[in-house]
């Protein structure tokens, strides 16, 4: 993966993880965890990939 979208991940991943806490805050009495589920999904993924674009090797090579 190109490193130059690692930041660009990161922010998006923070950004939905903001998200997600504004809505457990917002709801708190009647939380589902559907919606907490399909809210973290999005912020986990994004945060997985800012770590695959950190961890590449100079040749190409993923970890």
């Amino acid at each position: 993966m190109n490193p130059k979208f690692r930041n660009l991940f990161l922010i998006g991943g923070t950004i939905a993880l903001l998200i997600l806490i504004i809505q457990v805050i917002m709801t708190y009495p009647y939380m589902s965890a559907e919606g907490i589920l399909l809210n973290a999904i999005p912020a986990l993924l994004l945060y997985y990939l800012a770590y695959k674009t950190y961890h590449e090797h100079k040749d190409g090579e993923l970890m």
